[in-house]
């Protein structure tokens, strides 16, 4: 197995798995995440590029309705594309016009090898249509067909920094994108990790609220620092619940199993067992990390052993 940067765990599986379960449980709800069309979700995305996802969506319908296909942007009247992009305050005019040059370039089968109304389906390919780069056409190759690499924007590579304690450097952080996406599953891990990104380890994480599935291995989670390349000073953190709950981790990564007033001490300095910071609050700890299934306990001869759960 290829040595990566960071400190990737060597059970990838079981991170991609936990990933996948956690975006198929639950995730924000947004249409363009119900299609596959591509002309549909470069709509989506090329409005995405300055502006909140939350208002992006009334947008979005109402372009789709007033122009459902590539065919009837194509034949629409670039001054209209350009005015509706203004009243919605969707940033720099000039995207209105790339996308319409491209509706236009795949209805008239501008691009070379594929026929009028049909779609590239490549990354490499899609960026022949005017005005989409490297992202975009990734995206749409993701979402559309399956057949996209793995992302890697602000928010990915925020959380391969902090999870697997990935160098801030553009290479190393596509090695171990690509190294973690599982073959052929563009779609479902780009859409899972940007949402990672996006709800549980924004600027301020949400680690626990959150419920982020990579917090058995993340070294952020585990040490506290939870500064990244587009976080430059360290959020509040120190003597919080969150950060008590990954030194329970990160102490039970080193035992087979501690008893409680052995656990204790590892992860406050003034832990007493029948003080504010004893046995009833550390129970609560792993009370919580056990419902979100990372820590179980049981009782042995009266007294409590935490362990991590296999």
């Amino acid at each position: 197995m290829t040595d990566l940067p960071g400190s990737v765990p060597g059970d990838r599986e079981a991170v991609r798995d936990a990933l996948v379960a956690w975006y198929e449980d639950d995730h924000r709800e947004f249409p363009w995440r119900r299609t596959d069309d591509p002309y549909e979700i470069l709509v989506s995305e090329v409005m995405s590029q300055q502006t909140q996802l939350g208002r992006v969506v009334e947008a979005w319908e109402a372009f789709l309705e007033r122009w459902p296909t590539a065919a009837d942007l194509a034949a629409a009247d670039r001054a209209d594309v350009v005015a509706f992009w203004t009243s919605h305050s969707l940033g720099y005019n000039n995207r209105a016009k790339y996308l319409h040059e491209s509706a236009r370039q795949v209805t008239e089968g501008e691009v070379e090898g594929f026929e009028p109304g049909e779609w590239p389906r490549s990354p490499e390919a899609l960026q022949e249509l005017h005005g989409v780069g490297p992202y975009t056409a990734n995206a749409v190759a993701s979402f559309a067909f399956n057949e996209g690499d793995a992302v890697v924007d602000t928010n990915v590579k925020r959380v391969l920094y902090r999870a697997f304690d990935v160098p801030d450097d553009d290479a190393a952080f596509e090695a171990v994108a690509r190294a973690l996406m599982p073959e052929g599953e563009s779609r479902i891990w780009n859409n899972a990790i940007m949402e990672l990104g996006g709800v549980a380890c924004e600027k301020a994480p949400a680690c626990d609220g959150e419920s982020c599935p990579w917090r058995e291995w993340c070294h952020a989670y585990e040490t506290g620092d939870f500064t990244a390349p587009d976080v430059p000073t360290q959020p509040e953190f120190e003597g919080s619940r969150r950060q008590m709950r990954g030194r329970v981790i990160s102490t039970l990564k080193e035992y087979d199993e501690l008893l409680l007033d052995d656990l204790g001490p590892r992860v406050r300095v003034d832990y007493a067992p029948d003080g504010e910071h004893g046995r009833e609050w550390l129970r609560g700890l792993l009370s919580d990390l056990s419902d979100d299934g990372l820590v179980e306990t049981d009782e042995r001869d009266g007294e409590t052993v935490a362990r991590l759960r296999r």
